[in-house]
């Protein structure tokens, strides 16, 4: 079977401007916790797209590890790639892809650090071993081989122990969202797309074309 071949039709049920809350934290929560009750596998899975300065864009998956109308709180090393493109170019996307429900989140706007207290709180509940290894790990660098990175990790569990802490460079971040779109399969490829948008501190709300 060829790629160009592959296809599938999307039987989603309809999203509504009348059946979708005004606040799109709001919606979102709803449509995050309908994945929760589906037990979909990593629910909390999301596209974090940055830039450079220069605008060259990458891409990887990191988890969700928190939301408030504040914004989409996640966890990475600030010296990695991505803190090294958010500290030049503080801006991001976020994409939620949940297959099984037809449906896609997409978020975008600035983002800021959270506070060394709320990257402490969350580092701490870590299991061990992957606080060790955000110690260990100089997270986006060459290294010479697995082996080198194992020695690291076995170098900082021997020193650290259950008292590991977080380091300086190991902490969070949080997306200030100005734009959400919300998307659902239909038939035909028809799509439904309601975008909400941050104006002057309020949230609008419109369709967009399939």
């Amino acid at each position: 079977m060829s790629i160009a071949s592959l296809r599938r039709e999307y039987m989603g049920e309809s999203l509504d401007e009348a059946d979708v809350a005004a606040d799109p934290f709001v919606q979102f929560q709803r449509w995050f916790d309908e994945a929760l009750r589906a037990e979909l596998p990593m629910p909390n899975a999301m596209t974090l797209a940055t830039a450079t300065a220069e605008g060259a864009p990458s891409a990887r998956i990191v988890l969700l590890k928190g939301i408030d109308h504040d914004g989409f709180v996640f966890y990475t090393n600030y010296l990695s790639r991505k803190g090294r493109e958010l500290a030049n170019n503080p801006r991001a996307a976020l994409l939620f892809h949940w297959t099984e429900l037809e449906r896609e989140v997409r978020i975008e706007g600035g983002v800021e650090r959270v506070s060394a207290d709320e990257s402490d709180e969350y580092f701490a509940s870590r299991p061990l071993g992957s606080r060790h290894a955000a110690i260990a790990s100089p997270q986006s660098e060459p290294v010479a081989n697995r082996a080198a990175l194992e020695r690291k990790f076995a170098e900082v569990a021997a020193g650290q122990g259950d008292a590991a802490q977080r380091p300086a460079h190991w902490g969070g971040y949080r997306l200030r969202p100005a734009a959400v779109e919300f998307w659902q399969g239909r038939p035909n490829r028809l799509h439904d797309r309601l975008l909400y948008t941050l104006q002057a501190g309020h949230w609008t709300l419109g369709r967009l074309a399939p």
